[in-house]
């Protein structure tokens, strides 16, 4: 659509030439006030507007009016509940699961203020006439809306008000609370459909999060379709991972409780304003308060769940490719890994492991995969784990179709499709596997996969999912409600029925919406193997891990060739940084179209050798830290602004990490050898040579060799390393762990 600069039509999302039968409704001052069962109700009497690019009230419409329920939990969580289509307010479901923290507050209303059992005051409700020194009537008055201010954290210096944002009266930039309708009020044909609530904002506020977005680190002035679609690459707007939640520099979160299609504009359609809207007529949004970004974040997943510990073998190093296709080559690989001493833990099987290439039936190629159990335990005897690849959809050529379509385990498709042979896309295959239905459910758990983890298999990537067939029929809702939710009921059926088989609960998974952060673990997707493609990983994991996700992976180092996608030969440099990146990540996975083992590249390979042997000194320092973003929620892979919030540079900054809280990491992202580092206030340490650098302050176009990236630490941290060299995990024995104190005689490691 061409911009208008109409909000009706750019962010309502109305047709322009104003021929479909729609509406707006614009939310007028409340009516009434009362407490009922510890919420508080506000009605909110909604008014029609007329039919044109200008906002004004259509007075021959009644006025329709719909409850906002306001409740309150501790720690800092206020909830806004409305809805024009029936809906009702739940406290767990398929994304909330309520911590044991989480309690209802009791709320009372007094004077305009509402005031939580504790005694703290969460909201106000304005309700006095605006001041007017009256001297023109041009324009017309502006019309009603309601005046609500809150205070999640009980901090009235931060209030979070509903925005009526608008030029004049007629030019309306957000609305506080609205909704459309199409067919004539009051008649049969009259249905209600999307609804938005609006917040102001701050003239400097800044905001992250939002799922796994390739951007710059604040995210202001910018709008996002919250719908999951193929990224197809991490440079794009399109996003494999929405997740409807930010973070504010004013310090609050707010979460956006839905699996609708939506849009949220962060300080873009206005300046003044954070817009939301869904296209279903009920609005579910948490606002999070906190002191800082920790106590957030923590909040957030005090409502939709935290993570679960992944196995030690899973932090150890995984290598594939774009894709081996027999026991033989794998064997062959595996074993020049350890007779060259490569530590390697997992080795992943891609789409060649079917009888035909990407023909995914959960079945070994009986010619190139004869034994496949015994193909798995010898693997696994020699410190292996195998991982496989598949995915949510079954082609038509496969030998579980009919079975699929008889049954509906898969969405029976409206009309047949064309479409066959892949193009990494859903619609290749023949259907999608309906995880709304708890027959399918058990079916792809204990008929597909449970074989398969019985083998020996020990995780199963659990690759797209983030679109699904739209013209078939789901049994527990349309295609459009579940397409966003999709991938949290596919990755916990893997999750829940590996955890089963094995006992360790994994995934590796594309895809994501609210709540999958409980089921790890997720990477990048189809990043290029390039500068850029290396920049915008970090950036999506940036951002994802500030939407909620303790542990994030990429394609080590990337996954497809440039300018040729899958032959385009590999840029050495670039595989060296991209190792350097992966040794600090929470995972770290060799993956894509080409040849990923490092023998390929002699030129490189021993410095590559040097990185791995380095990941797996760490692994100490990874589990630790691992196992306290377990309980906290925090990213493994963390933004500054985590632990700088009142560093303005830090809310701008997306090409340097926390990895944990102690490794500040500045990655070489370029040819030059070089770059810029940004080190926040205090003293700092070169975690490789000793060197002490002040903080506070931009070192620029700093020399780094090829071989070397910058790393700093804290004075007098403490960070556990492993201090014998091993080929994979299974060779260690983490309580010999070793503890480096960082002192002032420290000269490196």
């Amino acid at each position: 659509m061409k911009q208008t600069n109409y909000h009706l039509f750019d962010f309502m999302d109305f047709d322009p030439s104003l021929e479909k039968d729609e509406r707006l409704w614009k939310a007028y001052a409340p009516t009434k006030i009362q407490e009922r069962d510890g919420d508080i109700v506000v009605t909110i009497p909604y008014q029609q507007q007329l039919h044109q690019e200008d906002m004004a009230p259509d007075t021959s419409a009644p006025q329709q009016s719909y409850d906002l329920i306001i409740r309150a939990y501790s720690p800092n969580i206020i909830r806004l509940f409305t809805t024009m289509s029936g809906d009702e307010m739940v406290e767990q479901d398929d994304m909330l699961q309520f911590a044991l923290e989480v309690k209802r507050m009791p709320l009372r209303y007094v004077d305009g203020d509402i005031i939580a059992v504790n005694g703290k005051k969460v909201a106000t409700i304005n309700l006095s006439e605006p001041k007017l020194d009256h001297w023109s009537d041009l324009l017309p008055a502006p019309q009603p809306a309601p005046f609500i201010t809150f205070f999640p954290d009980g901090n009235e210096n931060k209030g979070i008000a509903l925005s009526d944002d608008h030029f004049s009266p007629p030019r309306y930039d957000a609305l506080p609370l609205g909704y459309c309708s199409v067919g004539c009020c009051g008649t049969a044909t009259h249905k209600t459909e999307r609804a938005t609530i609006s917040f102001k904002c701050t003239p400097d506020e800044c905001f992250v999060g939002t799922g796994e977005r390739f951007r710059k680190m604040d995210l202001s002035g910018q709008t996002f379709q919250l719908k999951n679609q193929d990224g197809q690459g991490v440079n794009n707007r399109r996003c494999y991972k929405n997740i409807p939640f930010y973070m504010s520099s004013r310090m609050y979160g707010c979460f956006y409780h839905t699996s609708d299609y939506c849009k949220l504009s962060l300080a873009d359609h206005s300046t003044r304003s954070i817009q939301f809207l869904n296209d279903h007529a009920t609005l579910d949004v948490f606002l999070i308060g906190g002191q800082d970004p920790e106590e957030i974040l923590r909040g957030y997943h005090m409502l939709t769940g935290f993570p679960e510990m992944p196995p030690l073998w899973s932090f150890g190093i995984w290598m594939s490719r774009m894709t081996y296709f027999s026991a033989d080559e794998v064997n062959d690989i595996c074993n020049r890994l350890r007779q060259e001493h490569y530590p390697c833990d997992v080795i992943h099987l891609d789409t060649g492991w079917f009888r035909t290439d990407w023909l995914c039936e959960w079945k070994f190629n009986p010619e190139r995969f004869p034994d496949p159990k015994e193909f798995v335990q010898h693997l696994k005897e020699n410190g292996f784990r195998v991982s496989l690849w598949q995915l949510p959809y079954v082609a038509k050529g496969a030998e579980q179709l009919e079975e699929a379509k008889e049954n509906k385990y898969i969405g029976p498709l409206l009309k047949e499709q064309a479409s066959e042979g892949s193009n990494f896309s859903a619609l290749d295959y023949a259907g999608t596997i309906d995880f709304t239905y708890d027959k399918a459910v058990d079916w792809y758990k204990n008929t597909l996969l449970k074989p398969l983890l019985d083998l020996g298999v020990t995780c199963i990537k659990t690759d797209f999912g983030e679109n699904i067939h739209m013209d078939a029929i789901y049994h527990g809702m349309t295609p459009e409600r579940l397409n966003n939710i999709y991938s949290l009921l596919y990755q916990r059926a893997a999750f829940e029925i590996t955890k089963e088989i094995t006992g360790q609960g994994i995934v590796w998974a594309r895809s994501a919406w609210a709540g999958c952060q409980r089921y790890p673990l997720h990477w990048g997707g189809d990043s290029a193997s390039s500068w850029d493609g290396m920049a915008g990983s970090l950036r999506g994991g940036l951002h994802f891990g500030l939407s909620g996700f303790a542990f994030w992976s990429h394609d080590v180092p990337g996954f497809h060739s440039i300018p040729d996608f899958m032959n385009s030969p590999l840029d050495e440099d670039v595989y060296v940084r991209w190792t350097q990146f992966g040794v600090f990540s929470s995972h770290m996975r060799y993956h894509g179209t080409c040849k990923r083992e490092p023998w390929h590249y002699p030129n490189i390979a021993p410095i590559i050798k040097k990185w791995w042997k380095l990941r797996y000194q760490l692994l100490p320092y990874i589990v630790e830290q691992s196992e306290q973003s377990c309980k906290s929620g925090y990213p493994m892979v963390r933004a500054l602004l985590f632990h700088h919030p009142a560093d303005r540079q830090c809310w701008h900054i997306d090409d340097e990490y926390y990895f944990g809280s102690e490794f500040l990491v500045c990655p070489v992202m370029n040819s030059d050898n070089r770059r810029d580092i940004y080190l926040p206030e205090g003293l700092w340490v070169n975690f490789f040579t000793g060197e002490r650098l002040e903080g506070g302050r931009w070192y620029y176009q700093v020399e780094v060799p090829l071989d070397q990236m910058p790393v700093f630490v804290r004075p007098g941290a403490y960070i556990k390393v492993y201090p014998d060299e091993v080929d994979c995990t299974d060779e260690m024995d983490l309580s010999k762990a070793i503890t480096v104190e960082i002192t002032k005689d420290y000269k490196g490691i």
